[in-house]
């Protein structure tokens, strides 16, 4: 009689299992878990009380959105002597257990002790641009609204190149209130950087014509 070889399973699509175990399980990451297993990454990681949130990788044209929006805003900040400011990957702290990476960070002159070399506690204004499938869009236009609101970041700015519009809320109270919705052919307008204005269609632009990013 002859046997029936059996098959093997095939052991190199199950996930590293002894490796995942060697951290903690989702709802109980401590900010020092969280900080050791990001500082050899090359990945966006965020960490949100206590539970780790991977977004997905930006694509080229929201970095070259990022990209033209940063230099406009380094650049004002330099001409004015107001702050500085930084572009994810940049961890920022913003309560316990709760640390999120902004598409750019901007810190005034007077809150630049919170701009550490690694990591930075909470900026005074924040720029996120919105991509990627819907609990992308949920997360940026509901979580991150909430987590940046706690944190007492006085602005927060929406760039939406599916809606064709920059959204920028001000702090009011526990909340955000709307400073101002601007389409194509507007200039938003910063309530914190007085005179800082962002042209929208450039801005939208600057996702397809990289001639448009260097101003």
């Amino acid at each position: 009689m002859t046997s029936t070889p059996t098959s093997m399973p095939d052991v190199t699509l199950e996930p590293a299992w002894q490796i995942a175990r060697l951290f903690p399980p989702q709802g109980h990451w401590s900010a020092g878990a969280y900080l050791s297993f990001t500082e050899s990454l090359n990945q966006l990681v965020e960490l949100v009380d206590g539970r780790i949130e991977v977004p997905e990788m930006p694509t080229k044209s929201h970095q070259k959105i990022v990209h033209y929006l940063l230099n406009l805003v380094l650049t004002f900040l330099a001409d004015h002597r107001l702050g500085d400011a930084v572009a994810a990957p940049y961890r920022m702290r913003l309560r316990s257990e709760t640390y999120r990476e902004p598409d750019i960070a901007v810190y005034l002159a007077n809150h630049l002790d919170r701009f550490g070399e690694r990591s930075g506690g909470p900026a005074d204004m924040v720029v996120e641009v919105v991509s990627g499938d819907e609990a992308r869009r949920v997360r940026d236009y509901e979580d991150k609204r909430r987590d940046y609101a706690i944190a007492g970041i006085t602005e927060y700015w929406i760039v939406d190149p599916a809606e064709q519009r920059i959204l920028v809320l001000t702090l009011d109270g526990d909340g955000y209130a709307i400073h101002g919705q601007y389409p194509p052919g507007d200039e938003a307008e910063s309530k914190v950087l007085l005179g800082f204005r962002v042209p929208v269609t450039e801005t939208f632009q600057a996702g397809l014509d990289q001639r448009a990013a260097n101003p």
